[in-house]
């Protein structure tokens, strides 16, 4: 196999495994609540919906 070929075929390989991860559908457990969708304006909106002066933050944080 030349170099050009492996390459191809691990880039191919990658993209394969990135559309399954990000479009495969994702399940949660049993007992565990189902995944929400986040969409920004509904979070926008949620977060402007408070009247105080406060001051706000939001942290995202990942489990990895």
């Amino acid at each position: 196999m030349t170099l050009k070929r492996t390459f191809t075929l691990i880039a191919a390989a990658g993209l394969a495994a990135a559309l399954y991860y990000y479009y495969g559908g994702h399940q949660t457990p049993e007992g565990q609540p189902p995944l929400a969708s986040f969409s920004l304006p509904s979070f926008q909106e949620a977060f402007n919906g408070d009247a105080t002066s406060d001051v706000r933050v939001v942290l995202m944080f990942s489990p990895t």
